[in-house]
């Protein structure tokens, strides 16, 4: 880190408590409201309450109050002693309890604990989802040398829980803390992260998880024609890396074996094309891509993934220098295949070839799948609340409708249209990387050249890579958008059935 950088502050997430005890009578405490047509009803956990209240007439006071049911709905109650929250869930689905989750986290910050029976509605998909939406709308990330907002709070005892739900619960917690360090490197300003210094994050991610790792520098990039990547990076004063992660589920090293790979643009100009500086501005989070992937990576063995995976990094950064990619190059990627490069802002796609191409020859997995803020086009189709994904196998299509449905991270299919594959050529090499027309589906089919004919799964997330505002559990800045989906998909029991 350059000495004049100050040191990114980030706040520590809720520690969570289970407890068979009933809801405490001093403090804060939260109960449910669930939805029941036009009216509603206090959810579970809440008889406690009624019995600690001791003849104080809740329900009419929450009418008073005009309290609601609907999801992430708050209404606080002040009482001698204790402090009454009711947090709407809808009608108790995962989507609900998350985002009643959200609501309860910001509804409590600064405190030190809290007790909820908010979550005694969930199953175990559900308490997974709550504990996304807590974890989730505590990330603070702040460089201030004043005085920073409250922290979140410190302690979420989940009381009245029946039966042992502490794997549920570390579970639940590993995938939230993988999304929110995702968060963290995609939020971290790029005078700080460098490629190598994207690298070093990614590597100790990778140590919790015992994964095995390799990172190629500048010079063996070269050695090894990663034409790609060294082409977008060649301008920069930071030179690019290439980073390898990979899982081994425990007694199953024959397993079935998935890469993914994420775009890793530390920051993103433009290059000579460059961006207008309303554009540039959150340039920082486009190695979101690569985030995610590393923090999926981290986090497999907690979710018990069955199933081999590696995770492939091309980590350059994307600057205007003397050396700067031009537009009328021609670059040859890692494997011999050739593109003419007529606009050097359709960068990702030149470092995802390389990867790809790699993964399918030299890897052969089972099925290939990419990750990157890629176009704008993705922003046009879909607004900003729906990533974008391309697929040529129906079963991995399924796969990601029911990751999407349980994490919560919403997807929609966009197609492979060959009719537009004629947009990407060049008179002078094998495709050009910018046609201009169609630009979420011409990047599709243009990586798609480099897949090896293996089943394939591409995410643009460029739409869903940054939250304007605070909105359910995402906090204005990088969402980091993806890590809860792969989890929930390569955690499940077997994510890659009819794959092929």
């Amino acid at each position: 880190m350059p000495a004049t950088a100050a040191a990114p502050q980030i706040a520590a997430p809720p520690v969570f408590a289970l407890t068979a005890d009933p809801l405490p009578r001093k403090g804060t405490v939260a109960v449910s409201l669930v939805a029941d047509g036009d009216a509603w009803a206090l959810g579970p956990g809440s008889a406690a309450l009624l019995e600690v209240l001791d003849g104080v007439d809740l329900l009419e006071l929450l009418e008073q109050a005009g309290a609601g049911a609907g999801a992430g709905e708050v209404t606080r109650l002040p009482l001698a002693g204790l402090t009454v929250l009711t947090v709407g869930i809808g009608v108790g689905d995962s989507n609900g309890l998350r985002k009643a989750g959200a609501a309860l986290a910001r509804a409590v910050v600064g405190l030190d604990e809290v007790s909820s029976t908010v979550q005694d509605a969930a199953d175990d998909d559900g308490l997974t989802a709550f504990v996304a939406g807590v974890v989730l709308a505590s990330f603070r990330f702040s460089m201030r040398t004043d005085e920073a907002e409250p922290p979140p709070v410190r302690r979420i005892v989940l009381a009245g829980t029946i039966g042992d739900r502490s794997a549920v619960l570390a579970r639940a917690e590993a995938i939230a803390h993988a999304s929110a360090q995702a968060r963290r490197l995609a939020t971290t300003p790029s005078n700080i992260k460098s490629p190598a210094w994207l690298t070093q994050q990614v590597l100790a991610l990778a140590r919790p998880g015992k994964l095995k790792t390799r990172v190629w520098d500048e010079a063996e990039l070269a050695e090894d024609g990663f034409g790609g990547i060294l082409a977008v990076g060649r301008a920069s004063a930071t030179p690019p890396r290439f980073v390898q992660l990979d899982y081994v589920p425990a007694k199953a090293r024959r397993a079935p074996h998935v890469v993914l790979v994420g775009k890793g643009i530390t920051f993103d100009t433009g290059g000579l094309s460059i961006k207008p500086g309303e554009a540039m501005v959150n340039m920082k989070r486009d190695m979101t891509g690569a985030a995610v992937v590393a923090a999926t990576l981290g986090a497999l063995h907690e979710v018990g993934c069955p199933v081999r995976v590696t995770g492939l990094l091309p980590i350059a950064e994307n600057a205007i220098g003397s050396d700067a990619l031009r537009p009328g190059d021609v670059i040859t990627h890692w494997g011999g295949r050739t593109t003419e490069v007529t606009n050097t802002d359709a960068e990702g796609r030149l470092v995802l070839a390389d990867a790809l191409q790699y993964a399918a020859a030299k890897l052969k997995p089972d099925l290939l799948v990419d990750i990157a803020t890629l176009t704008g086009g993705v922003k046009v189709a879909l607004g900003l609340n729906t990533g974008g994904y391309f697929t040529d196998d129906e079963a991995a299509a399924a796969h990601l409708v029911a990751a999407s449905e349980a994490s919560g991270e919403r997807l929609w299919r966009m197609p492979l249209a060959d009719e537009y594959e004629g947009f990407l050529a060049s008179k002078v090499a094998d495709a050009d990387n910018a046609p201009g027309r169609a630009p979420a589906i011409t990047a599709a089919l243009f990586l798609q050249h480099f897949t090896g004919g293996l089943p394939w799964v591409h995410l643009d997330i460029a739409s869903v890579g940054d939250a304007a505002r605070d909105l359910d559990e995402w906090t204005a800045g990088p969402t980091g958008f993806g890590v809860r989906l792969l989890l929930h998909w390569l955690g499940s029991a077997a994510p890659l059935e009819g794959i092929g």
